[in-house]
């Protein structure tokens, strides 16, 4: 996994728990993501000194406006893809999704507009 695949991991990660929970925690990531809690606390420190999350104290983490506007963005991309392999090569929901995530990560504009028109030419939500 590379540096950006992570960090765009990690910031996904934080923007589904802060959309659900109102923040994230150290150990709430770790589980999502599978890693240990030291992988998280680095992790949370580098997206903390590019000015992309807030740590409080007890741990509580939340995404800057800059980090909430990129992590938005990833997730969406996440959801597009995703809606484009259920619908278009009939994955199920769990297949699409754990494909959607490794894929995000390396899809070009170019193609995301095109996928983009796909769905809304079949009128497939977004």
């Amino acid at each position: 996994m590379s540096n950006n695949e992570s960090m765009e991991m990690y910031l996904e990660t934080v923007y589904i728990l802060e959309n659900n929970h109102g923040h994230a925690h150290g150990v709430d990531i770790a589980k999502h993501l599978g890693v240990s809690k030291p992988s998280v606390t680095k992790a949370i420190k580098n997206l903390k000194d590019q000015g992309l999350v807030n740590t409080q104290k007890y741990g509580t983490i939340t995404l800057t406006e800059k980090g909430r506007e990129i992590s938005a963005e990833i997730y969406n991309n996440h959801q597009i893809l995703e809606l484009f392999l259920e619908h278009s090569l009939k994955l199920s929901p769990n297949e699409a999704s754990m494909n959607a995530c490794k894929i995000e990560h390396v899809v070009s504009e170019e193609m995301l507009e095109a996928i983009k028109s796909y769905l809304k030419k079949h009128n497939i939500g977004m």
